[in-house]
């Protein structure tokens, strides 16, 4: 199951790309900055509990 740990990468990348977003948009005044940070506390909480579950899924094997 390697996609596992594949997707739990993908989340953190996600993470980078909404905390940028959030970033210009807070400096531009736009009001979806808050929209966009909390994508990003959703995209890490996500990686964290897919590297947790590929774990526990290892140790079941």
């Amino acid at each position: 199951m390697k996609y596992l740990q594949i997707t739990s990468y993908v989340y953190l990348v996600f993470f980078g790309v909404c905390c940028f977003e959030a970033f210009t948009k807070w400096q531009a005044g736009d009001g979806n900055a808050p929209v966009m940070a909390f994508f990003a506390v959703v995209a890490l909480f996500l990686f964290f509990f897919r590297q947790r579950f590929s774990r526990r899924f290892q140790n079941k094997k």
